[in-house]
Order: structure tokens, then sequence, then C-alpha cells
């Protein structure tokens, strides 16, 4: 009812526009994906096509949906745009920021695998160990230069599963924003975690603990599972930043000697 008493009926297009806002949000509509075709997907939400291409229209004018040219409708890969281009630009000015970012990443991250291992479903446990045994597979090759790439898309993966495991839509998209924004940072930690074949066992050895924590739906050890996790990876850019800067170092005194010959 309205607050004037008369009863307030949804246009059927609004209510096809909040089902798929839903499925947005929960992440089965996921940025960059691309929607079924119209007839598809009037047939399984049982709507007109023309009730259903009002929807798309809305969401098209919230920014939620885009088309692009050759055809089709797509989920927006701007939907955290607003949160991660200025934090991406600030990284890169400013390194120091990292190990905040890090630090809430770690909070966020380890409470999100508390509730996933309290609230995953079959099917989300049944895709994190997918995503596991990819991470599992590819680190077990080594520190392998041909598969690096595959090797970090596959630990993120792995991480994202979680986040959404716990079915909170925040975590899922705040989870999703920061790995945009810390991409190239967890690629150069996993670049010198490959110097040490000891470090790259460990890191094996912490995901293997964090999925049978999760598996087990043990919420205090999934927590204190990540928990290690990112004290390790924080030690790890420590390292790395400390490696970095002996290297800036010794060039700067070759360029010196260089000269002075």
């Amino acid at each position: 009812m309205s607050s004037s008493g008369k009863l307030v009926v949804q246009r059927l297009s609004d209510t096809i526009a909040l089902e798929l806002e839903r499925r947005i949000l929960e992440g089965a509509l996921k940025p960059g994906d691309r929607l079924q075709p119209e007839r598809e997907l009037a047939a399984e939400l049982g709507v007109s096509r023309p009730s259903l291409r009002e929807a798309l229209q809305k969401l098209v004018s919230k920014g939620l949906l885009h088309s692009r040219q050759g055809g089709g409708t797509y989920v927006t890969d701007r939907l955290d745009a607003g949160f991660t281009d200025p934090w991406q630009e600030m990284l890169g000015r400013h390194p120091n920021v990292q190990e905040d970012l890090l630090e809430f990443r770690g909070m966020l991250e380890s409470e999100a695998a508390s509730l996933a291992a309290r609230r995953a479903t079959d099917a989300d446990l049944q895709r994190i160990g997918e995503a596991y045994g990819r991470v599992e597979a590819l680190f077990a090759q080594g520190p392998s230069a041909e598969v690096f790439e595959e090797q970090v898309k596959a630990d993120l993966a792995f991480h994202q599963a979680i986040a959404e495991a716990a079915h909170n839509v925040m975590f899922g998209h705040l989870t999703a924003s920061l790995f945009r924004v810390t991409h190239d940072h967890i690629d150069r930690n996993l670049r010198h975690l490959r110097r040490l074949e000891g470090d790259w066992l460990e890191l094996r050895a912490q995901h293997a603990a964090i999925w049978e924590a999760v598996r087990t739906r043990n919420a205090q050890a999934a927590q204190a599972a990540v928990r290690r996790h990112m004290d390790f990876v924080q030690e790890s850019m420590r390292a790395r930043a400390q490696h970095e800067a002996r290297e800036s170092r010794a060039q700067v005194a070759r360029k010196l000697v260089k000269a002075a010959e």
C-alpha cells in the first residue's frame, strides 16, 4: 500500500530488473558476463520479450548493464571502478599503502573464510574444491615461468570462491575489488616467493590448510589458516621490498663506478 492508502502495483519490468539486480549482487552474474539471448532469458523468467527488454533498458540506464557493438548485453565491469581506479593509482605512487591494504585484506578474507566454513552449500564446496584442485595442480609444477600467469589467476580464483561462499554480497564484491587493486602486487609477491623452494612449498601447504578447514566446516581453523597465510604474504612483501631496495642501491653503485672510469 502507498502512503495514500492506494494499492501500488509493481510493473513487471521492475520485477524483472530486481531479479537481475539480485543475480548481479549475489555473483550469479559477474562483471563482464554476457546475458543469455533475449528469447532464452525471457523463457527462463517466464516473461514476455517486450517486458524483458524494458527491464534491461532500466539496468542499462543505471549503469549495471551495457550493450556492445556486434550484439549482446553484458554486466558492467565498471561496477567497482569508483573504488579500484583511485586506489590503483595511489598504490603506484605510495608503496607503503600496500601494507595497510594487505592488513585489510587479511581481516576481510579471514572473516570470509570463517563464514564460508559455516555457510557454504554443497555446490559452494564443490566449486571451492575445484578451484583448490587447480591451484594445487599448477603450483605442483613448481615456480615455472611457463605457467606463472595461470598460477596467479588460480590463486585469486581460489580465494574469490571462498569469499563468495560466505553468502554475504559485500564480501564477494569487496574481495573481487581488492584483487583487481592488488593484482600487480600479488604478481610481484609470487615472483619473489619463486626464488626459494621452501617458501613455495609453504605456500602450497597454506592453501591446503585453508581448503581443509573450509571443507570440514571448521570456522575457527579456516579463519586462523587465512591469518597465517596473510602473515606469511606480508612478511614476503617486506622481504621483497628489502631485496628491491638492495638491488636499487647496487645499480646506483655500479653506475657511479662506471661513471668514474
